[in-house]
């Protein structure tokens, strides 16, 4: 038994991340453990709302109103009896268990919060993924990654001020002024070339005439690996490549970026793609943070060594869970997959383990359960297969179906958080109330 509730109170669990993995499970621990006062939880994350990752596209593109969608860590805490603890991970103390937080400032430079630490018995570490550059130049400086809410909405007022710029200029439409290039032809990127085909076009029928979108807009997508979506099924790919096409969004598979420039993209071998409108969703890495820290066992992309419990390596006290975790999966060489459905399952594997562990007994093992893959490609299609879903092997879906089934993913996160009863009033109100607005985001 590894029991290590320090004296003078009840259990602290400490949860480091509040994506879709930390903010499920220190909602579930609240609702199980705080709220009987069996244990105190609490949330650190260096933001103040949640955003589930996969809408990041559609906010980029400007077909998602983010302020609908986001959830406010407070008030989150404050209905599901746990704490919230506003501030970014910096460091980790073993020997002492407790976690080192950065001071907090504002848009004005004020401190918010000083520099701290906060002591645990359990600490889960979920503090996802990262866009990983690859050391490319010109990225950091010409590139928006599409990381968290303030990216995805950074791109898409570049993307509005370039259509306003263009549209009130005295010169004619310069050749790649309005070209958007998507580096990384993985489910991100691939959704945001389907996404953005349709928003820009919106944009400019809003009365930005001298724009013409045949003539003056162009999106490419571009892909060091021999196909897109290089981690699904190939065909899955391949359908999502034709509607692509037929979109007419350019698709350029086996080309690699050596370059990313304020007037366009340059590959391998000296091809300059013009575009001044650059998004970067080539590759993932954990935090650098995770790497070496303080003795834990990490990975080439800094991801947490876990054990079959979750259970980092080299010590039976902290987890990690999600993208951040590099967790085995029996009968296959790569861990599990860092996906959606991988996070919500690992953060119910381990609200449910955590309690056992006060109780005094020893956790269980987690099995990732692959139940398919949906590429959303906006309005005009949704690709995907489901793994053993009715028929018990796995099916490929296309269209309505696939829309559905790609929105009951969300509808599940949000039941995580809110109840399933809640989710149910939340989409009828919304389906009786909608008022006429413009179909894309126009700010």
């Amino acid at each position: 038994m590894d029991d290590v509730a320090q004296a003078g109170g009840p259990h602290h669990i400490v949860v480091v991340g509040g994506g879709a993995a930390g903010l499920e499970l220190v909602t579930r621990l609240g609702e199980t453990l705080g709220r009987r006062g069996r244990a105190r939880i609490t949330l650190v994350e260096r933001g103040r709302t949640h955003l589930w990752k996969p809408l990041l596209h559609a906010v980029a593109a400007g077909s998602l109103d983010r302020a609908q969608h986001e959830l406010n860590y407070l008030a989150q805490a404050h209905w599901h009896h746990f704490s919230y603890r506003y501030g970014e991970f910096t460091g980790l103390d073993r020997a002492a268990r407790r976690i080192h937080l950065a001071a907090t400032v504002d848009e004005e430079g004020r401190q918010i919060t000083p520099p701290s630490s906060l002591g645990y018995d359990r600490l889960v570490i979920a503090i996802g993924s990262v866009t990983n550059d690859f050391a490319t130049p010109g990225v950091r400086e010409h590139a928006v990654p599409l990381d968290t809410p303030a990216q995805a909405t950074r791109f898409n007022r570049r993307l509005i001020n370039a259509c306003l710029r263009a549209n009130t200029q005295d010169t004619p439409v310069r050749p790649g002024q309005l070209h958007v290039a998507v580096i990384g032809a993985g489910a991100t990127g691939t959704e945001l070339a389907a996404e953005l085909h349709r928003t820009v076009r919106a944009v400019v029928a809003y009365g930005l005439d001298r724009i013409k979108p045949d003539r003056d807009i162009h999106i490419v997508l571009i892909e060091a690996a021999p196909r897109i979506l290089p981690a699904l099924p190939e065909r899955i790919a391949e359908a999502t490549r034709a509607l692509l096409s037929e979109l007419g969004v350019e698709v350029r598979t086996g080309a690699r970026v050596a370059e990313v420039r304020a007037d366009g993209v340059v590959l391998e071998g000296g091809e300059v793609i013009a575009s001044e409108l650059v998004v970067w969703s080539a590759g993932v890495k954990a935090p650098d943070v995770l790497h070496a820290l303080d003795g834990l066992e990490s990975n080439r992309i800094n991801q947490l060594v876990v054990l079959p419990t979750l259970q980092t390596t080299r010590d039976p006290a902290i987890f990690a869970i999600g993208d951040c975790a590099a967790c085995p999966r029996a009968g296959f060489a790569q861990p599990v997959p860092p996906r959606a459905q991988a996070a919500h399952q690992q953060a119910s594997h381990l609200a449910r383990q955590l309690p056992r562990l006060i109780d005094g007994l020893a956790p269980e093992m987690f099995t990732y359960r692959d139940f398919g893959s949906l590429v959303s490609l906006g309005r005009y299609s949704t690709v995907g297969s489901l793994m053993g879903f009715l028929v018990g092997r796995s099916m490929f879906i296309e269209g309505l179906f696939a829309r559905l089934m790609y929105r009951s993913l969300y509808k599940m996160h949000q039941a995580a958080l809110h109840g399933g009863r809640a989710v149910a009033w939340r989409t009828l109100i919304s389906g009786l109330s909608q008022r006429p607005e413009p179909s894309v985001k126009l700010h």
